[in-house]
């Protein structure tokens, strides 16, 4: 691989993978259509590709040549490096990290190819927040859940901040969107998992009365910060159940939840 290209014009068409990273809807949009999207960080980097992700280019701050040097050695793709301030006109943040990639997306696999061999699978529904996403995710790969199977409407776990807040997770737990929503839970149930669904709801058995872990193949389903669990996915579920709370307490955020849960899931499983 050459050398770096040094980009002084911050309206270069070779940056235009990188251009308003701030802008979410536009990311939303344009990343998935143009099978696209970026990692930032090196450790998110360097996970991606051992992951099998293809690179598109490299966009890094000077200082950052050096330590990523293995990399650009390695791989056939550009990269350009530009200045710091250049690096915040482009993308429209201060890119502290000092290094981000594209990287191309790869086919999702299917639902029912995910659940053949998974025994310990989140289900999440209309979880639109990338924070949440990725903390979720990061939560799933540290705690032996399988998969992940979002609904349509739950965010993208490969837009920038889902990537950066799971910490490269995202490409350590294989996950598959659902086509119809709460339809294709039946595909769940019918590949034999137990549907549980995570809810503060008093009527809902604590997750020890529970114990998930004892359970051959589980499904733990998950709804959007504040609103849960719509009232149809409640309604497909097996069970309920829930995380006894104290101190007046009514929930936890559905990141810390989540954490919580898998726990609970996987308590007693051997660890890979």
């Amino acid at each position: 691989m050459a050398d770096p290209i040094t980009v002084e014009d911050p309206d270069d068409p070779r940056l235009a993978d990188y251009t308003g990273l701030t802008d979410v809807e536009l990311r939303r949009r344009r990343e998935p259509a143009e099978g696209l999207f970026i990692a930032e960080g090196e450790k998110v980097i360097r996970r991606a590709r051992d992951a099998g992700y293809e690179m598109r280019s490299m966009l890094l701050s000077a200082k950052w040549v050096d330590v990523m040097r293995d990399v650009i050695d390695e791989l056939p793709a550009p990269v350009y490096a530009v200045s710091p301030e250049l690096a915040e006109r482009v993308t429209g943040y201060h890119v502290h990290r000092g290094a981000l990639a594209s990287m191309r997306r790869k086919p999702l696999p299917t639902a029912a190819d995910l659940l053949r061999t998974a025994r310990r699978v989140a289900v999440m529904e209309s979880v639109n927040d990338h924070t949440n996403i990725g903390a979720i995710f990061r939560s799933a790969a540290a705690l032996g859940m399988d998969a992940v199977l979002l609904s349509p409407d739950c965010a993208d776990p490969l837009y920038r901040r889902s990537v950066k807040v799971s910490m490269g997770a995202v490409f350590s737990v294989p996950y598959a969107r659902l086509d119809t929503w709460p339809g294709d839970l039946k595909t769940v149930r019918e590949a034999g998992f137990t549907l549980l669904a995570l809810t503060p709801d008093e009527r809902a058995a604590s997750l020890d009365e529970a114990a998930p872990h004892r359970m051959d193949r589980v499904a733990l389903m998950l709804g959007a910060e504040g609103a849960g669990l719509s009232a149809r996915a409640l309604t497909a579920a097996d069970a309920w159940v829930r995380i006894p709370m104290s101190h007046g307490v009514d929930s936890l955020n559905v990141g810390a939840a989540a954490a919580v849960a898998f726990y609970a899931v996987a308590t007693g499983r051997p660890r890979p």
